[in-house]
């Protein structure tokens, strides 16, 4: 019974790994449809959006099952623990993706993003991807030193997000309030699954020391 346990918390494991990834995928379709206003794209990702939701749902049911019938202590708790509140960070970036897609479909067949912007947004877009596949790696094997890594790639998109801001603050921008708005949720977009990454680290931090990090 105990090495069946096991071996469901290691399917746990490799579950949230296996979402990882798909929101990873679903996040770079966001981004292809925003740059590329490839409207096919923006409607994939909406879409997906619910079969991820449904692999999460499984995932945080087996959670709650092992929580209700195992009574799990120490690490096992933790790791039970972390997986509910990693789930919930998978859920909102996979929303995420979505809200970027709508951008791309709302404006289309326009581009939501004019051309002198597009560097400064494929630049967020590339950090957030380097930070999903983190997460990734460190759910699947429990690396703090990429955990404490993943800090220093929030600190740089903090830095392209204010960089995003002061083009749109600069007197001579030309695209309009609306391109102006959507900019903005765009840089707060990526800002946020950056942070759900993060959040994602932190849990294993959690999970492995039992201390939570400071934020």
């Amino acid at each position: 019974m105990r090495d069946q346990y096991y071996e469901q918390l290691d399917q746990i494991v490799d579950e949230l790994v296996l979402i990882t990834d798909r929101v990873r995928a679903a996040v770079a379709d966001a981004t292809t449809a925003l740059l590329e206003t490839d409207i096919v794209t923006a409607e994939r990702v909406i879409g997906g959006n619910g079969f991820i939701d449904e692999a999460i749902d499984e995932v945080e049911e087996r959670a709650l099952v092992l929580l209700a019938t195992q009574q799990p202590v120490a690490t096992d708790l933790r790791q039970l623990v972390s997986t509910l509140r990693m789930v919930a960070d998978l859920q909102r970036m996979s929303a995420l993706a979505v809200h970027v897609s709508k951008i791309a479909r709302r404006r289309a067949p326009e581009s939501a993003v004019p051309l002198p912007v597009q560097p400064l947004i494929r630049d967020m877009a590339k950090v957030a991807d380097s930070m999903i596949a983190s997460a990734a790696r460190i759910v699947s094997e429990r690396d703090l030193g990429a955990a404490a890594r993943l800090e220093v790639e929030d600190d740089e998109m903090d830095r392209l997000r204010q960089e995003l801001f002061r083009v749109l603050l600069d007197g001579e921008w030309e695209h309009g309030v609306d391109t102006a708005i959507d900019l903005a949720l765009l840089g707060r977009y990526y800002e946020r699954v950056g942070d759900h990454a993060v959040n994602m680290a932190r849990r294993v931090v959690y999970l492995v020391t039992g201390e939570l990090p400071v934020a």
